[in-house]
């Protein structure tokens, strides 16, 4: 069971990676009473996070404002700061290539820089989402070999992140954080240094069954979002409203819980961190067929998308080349700026390769680099005609009230009525 989070001694606390992960985790430690030092090899993104240009909750936003101004809370791009640290946190991003094969190049190398500078006593975590052994790999086997073992030399765990960008509710001081160290004192350490940041602590054995955790949580997302988007094609042969069916079924208590058709998936999480088991399950020579099976219909969400909006220019008359075609929001979730693996990205570059007028408008992403060409977000996509609109993302606060007069809506985020059907 979690172990309810007790106030941990005050320490000076490395971060390494300073994105969508790093500063939140870095401006909870400084708020738990941490002297924070963040590391980030971008000079660009340190500028941004100095000049406040950067996608955070209000909450957290007032936090980078208070520690901007503190002393200590410091910016850095010089590894080497990591020496004088009482604990180091690892929090760099793990993508995938476009075969989907786990790019560990950024992992790899904070891992070997904290290792570099490890010192006797200190405490390393990581959090970044991988593979399997990832923690015992890249951390304890390298220190080892620099004459550090680990839990008694120094200290190490896996604690994997558990960011939720755009939702407040889900913010880290209110989400319960899984330590598992490479020993009980390891373990110990970590816990504490995190409890100030978590409601709770749950702790596990090991690293690697922290690992798997991360890894079983956003495969279980991943498969039954899967799962809600071929239910809602159904739902649509069947002439029935998806969300109404959703709403429906969970209003039984147990049993069930409610994944919401959509698009496609986006982000740095679900349409990744999946692959990072396959891959190592394929090493092994072993399968996991029904999660395999959901990657690749999340993958190809976005082009059954693209055929959907065809066909839906076909019932108009209109042929997809120069038709005027708009995408209201390109973000991968409401409330937020990013667009990694958006699938409004696929969506434009497969009717764009049509041959249509591609244009888009979302408040939170001025602009878009596709192939070299640079995108602007239209600012008042309602006073132009449109062949096709494709509602991708619905951010809080924005009028969509000007689309019940519009013929040719493909509604993809099945939240409102749509003119023209859904996707």
């Amino acid at each position: 069971m979690p172990q309810q989070a007790t106030a941990p001694r005050c320490a000076t606390v490395a971060v390494i990676g300073l994105g969508y992960v790093g500063l939140p985790t870095a401006l909870s430690l400084h708020a738990a009473g941490h002297t924070v030092v963040g590391v980030d090899v971008s000079g660009r993104r340190l500028t941004d996070v100095s000049e406040l240009r950067v996608d955070l909750a209000p909450a957290q936003r007032d936090l980078l404002v208070t520690a901007l101004g503190r002393e200590d809370f410091r910016l850095s791009r010089d590894p080497a700061e990591v020496a004088d640290a009482d604990a180091v946190i690892i929090c760099v991003p793990t993508p995938v290539d476009r075969h989907h094969v786990p790019d560990l190049t950024a992992l790899s190398a904070a891992c070997a820089s904290a290792v570099e500078h490890a010192r006797p006593g200190q405490l390393l975590v990581l959090t970044s989402t991988s593979y399997v052994g990832t923690t015992r790999d890249l951390l304890v086997g390298p220190l080892s070999e620099r004459g550090l073992e680990a839990d008694t030399d120094v200290f190490v765990a896996f604690a994997p992140e558990r960011i939720d960008p755009g939702n407040p509710a889900h913010s880290p001081d209110r989400t319960p954080r899984v330590v598992g160290g490479a020993g009980p004192r390891s373990t110990q350490l970590a816990a504490s240094l995190l409890a100030g940041t978590a409601p709770s602590i749950h702790r596990v054995d090991s690293p690697e069954t922290a690992e798997m955790s991360k890894l079983w949580e956003n495969t279980f997302r991943a498969v039954n979002i899967a799962l809600a988007n071929e239910l809602a094609d159904a739902c649509l042969e069947l002439t029935l409203d998806p969300r109404e069916v959703v709403e429906a079924a969970a209003t039984k208590p147990y049993g069930f819980l409610p994944f919401y058709p959509g698009p496609g998936v986006g982000g740095h999480c679900i349409p990744c961190d999946p692959h990072y088991l396959l891959w190592q399950l394929k090493a092994l020579r072993s399968a996991a067929p029904l999660v395999d099976s959901a990657m690749s219909a999340i993958a190809a969400r976005p082009g059954a998308v693209v055929r959907r909006a065809r066909e839906a220019l076909a019932e108009r008359g209109v042929t997809p080349a120069g038709a005027r075609v708009l995408v209201l929001g390109v973000a991968y979730k409401p409330a937020v700026a990013d667009v990694r693996e958006s699938p409004a990205l696929e969506i434009i570059d497969g009717l764009s390769a049509l041959g249509a007028d591609v244009a888009y408008s979302d408040p939170l992403v001025p602009e878009l680099d596709r192939a070299g060409a640079v995108r602007r977000s239209l600012a008042a996509p309602e006073d132009h005609d449109w062949d096709l609109i494709l509602v991708h993302t619905d951010h809080p606060g924005t009028d969509l009230s000007w689309l019940s007069d519009r013929p040719g809506v493909l509604e993809l985020t099945h939240r409102r009525p749509a003119a023209a059907g859904a996707a």
